[in-house]
């Protein structure tokens, strides 16, 4: 694992995963900038390192993200719209190209409850919660929270959750599809780093990559439009080495070998 034991988010690389680890446990690992700065800037390194296939973000001790801390919230007011002004914007970790896993294993609370809907699969052990907190703290729904979980519980329960900040148990989150795995037993970190390891191993990078935009870009879209983008994708899927890669592992009963992901800056069109 590197990172001093103060850092605020330590990064472990487990094979061809990348386990990324917020590190402010005596505050539940409450949201700073400082915090904020150093995971986008593991994010941004992670996207174009080929060594890395998957990212897995944790929480260390009893919270995954208690969201924004409450002395720093405090003086919000008094922050110029110049202090306001980021250096990129809050939803970096959607723009990533590779799996991000998340792995909650206490409370996930604001803009905490937030950072984990950003990840594209989430795991819980039966200590995950959730709560919006937002009308509780004089705040609205923050940071896309109010497009994101419509989709993801529907209008209703988004209502319900959003209006009431209520706190959501692992069980009711599994139910309702804030977690997509429960782990009765054992590690949640373990159990999604062995997951990540699995997507790592068996698929193809530049597949994932273009179903996680396909993902994105169809969720506003008509049936007919992601019909007519997934024929010109496919076109393109027919002519990579991936593909060939792919049949010809299964056939000959062995691992594939795929390539990583190019990197952002080259004219590969992933």
């Amino acid at each position: 694992m590197t990172g001093a034991p103060g850092e605020l988010v330590l990064a472990e690389h487990r094979g061809s995963v990348l386990v990324l680890t917020f590190n402010r446990p005596a505050k539940l690992n409450a949201w700073t900038d400082e915090l904020e700065d150093r995971y986008f800037t593991l994010l941004d390194a992670a996207e174009d390192d080929p060594d890395v296939r998957a990212v897995v973000v944790t929480g260390a001790g009893r919270g995954f993200c208690a969201g924004a801390d409450l002395q720093r919230l405090q003086k919000a007011g008094e922050v110029s719209e110049a202090d306001r002004a980021r250096r990129r914007p809050r939803d970096v970790p959607l723009t990533l190209r590779k799996p991000l896993i998340g792995a909650v294993a206490g409370v996930a609370a604001g803009l905490g409850m937030v950072e984990a809907l950003y990840c594209d699969i989430r795991f819980g052990s039966p200590a995950a919660r959730f709560t919006t907190a937002f009308a509780q703290r004089g705040l609205i729904a923050e940071y896309g929270i109010s497009w994101l979980l419509p989709r993801l519980v529907g209008h209703s329960r988004a209502t319900d959750l959003l209006l009431s900040s209520r706190m959501v148990d692992a069980e009711e989150a599994l139910r309702i599809g804030l977690l997509d795995h429960l782990i009765p037993t054992g590690n949640v970190v373990d159990a999604a780093v062995a997951y990540a390891a699995d997507l790592a191993t068996r698929c193809s990078p530049a597949s994932m990559a273009t179903i996680k935009s396909q993902l994105q870009g169809d969720a506003n879209g008509t049936y007919a439009e992601s019909m007519t983008r997934a024929e010109g994708l496919m076109l393109q899927a027919f002519r990579g080495a991936d593909l060939v890669e792919g049949v010809a592992s299964h056939l000959e009963k062995r691992p594939p070998s795929f390539p990583s992901l190019p990197v952002r800056s080259s004219d590969v069109p992933v």
